[in-house]
């Protein structure tokens, strides 16, 4: 691609749209927009965001693709209400009703103690429709087609499940929380369960992702100011040294990391990006024993 006179490098377009998602959509809804805006079938997501929930929502644009495996894996936040007195097939607002039980007496000292219980690292039984595959189809899909099925239970890290409101309403009580927690845990799986726990039942009527890894609302735009400026809002390079540790190198490493060689280690955990003198992150690395490889490489040899 040229522009204003200048012939634009196969990364040049490359970069991160932090999306604020509106309620009523899916994500994917939101990757096949950001296909259109930038005219570009390389678009991804770095963690599905369900039609009801809101907030941010990680786009990945051309060779930025390949960090959303990366960006997927990382701690997240929401903010969230848990409506206790009733369950749901889907345990949030958008399932039909399959108990119920009044709740409008329960106080700190009885979801308390469960809430403690369902923090730090717990086995957690996703919902039924969640976007897990089940012999190659989503779980969603299964049951949308009548089928029952039964998921398995799976490692999460739950760091917060703090209270911060609560309300009565008629039989019904709802707290307002916020979640600190591993990626793949659901946030209705835990309503769900402290519900079961306080034998009333309990969904989901609001949920809204505040935080993947190092990106926050603070980063988000409405999809409306992403269509009118049609530009990422982190690009390649920047998103790299907003998600991860940088170290430098120099141009001769630059030049063998690029060619899939790996480097001398220096004692960095973790994943890492490596930045070269003019400041181009040539790469992103993981040290293993005596090697410092890459885990992907953003300006292969190739691509210059």
């Amino acid at each position: 691609m040229a522009t204003g006179g200048k012939t634009r490098g196969p990364i040049d377009d490359a970069g991160l749209v932090i999306v604020d998602k509106p309620a009523g959509v899916t994500s994917h809804d939101v990757v096949r927009g950001c296909r259109k805006i930038f005219d570009t079938r390389r678009v991804g997501h770095a963690g599905t965001l369900d039609p009801m929930a809101t907030g941010v929502l990680v786009i990945g644009i051309e060779r930025a693709t390949k960090l959303m495996g990366l960006l997927q894996g990382t701690d997240k936040t929401y903010t969230a209400t848990v409506r206790l007195g009733a369950a749901t097939t889907t345990d949030d607002a958008e399932g039909e009703q399959v108990s119920a039980a009044p709740a409008g007496h329960l106080t700190e000292a009885d979801w308390a103690p469960h809430i403690a219980a369902l923090t730090g690292r717990i086995t957690q039984v996703p919902s039924t429709v969640s976007a897990i595959k089940v012999d190659g189809r989503r779980a969603h899909d299964r049951v949308r087609d009548g089928e029952e099925i039964t998921l398995a239970g799976r490692p999460v890290r739950v760091d917060r499940f703090d209270v911060h409101a609560a309300r009565h309403t008629g039989e019904f009580t709802d707290l307002d929380v916020v979640v600190d927690c591993s990626a793949g845990t659901y946030i209705r799986a835990l309503a769900r369960d402290l519900g079961a726990a306080l034998g009333v039942g309990g969904h989901l009527t609001a949920l809204r992702r505040t935080r993947v890894g190092a990106f926050t609302l603070d980063e988000a735009e409405t999809i409306e100011t992403v269509t009118a400026r049609a530009t990422v809002t982190l690009p390649i390079d920047d998103a790299v040294r907003a998600a991860f540790p940088l170290r430098a190198i120099d141009h001769d490493q630059a030049e063998s990391i690029s060619q899939g060689r790996w480097l001398e280690p220096v004692g960095i955990p973790g994943v890492y990006g490596v930045e070269d003198p003019d400041g181009r992150v040539i790469a992103l690395l993981k040290e293993s024993g005596r090697r410092a490889a890459s885990v992907m490489v953003v300006r292969p040899a190739t691509l210059r």
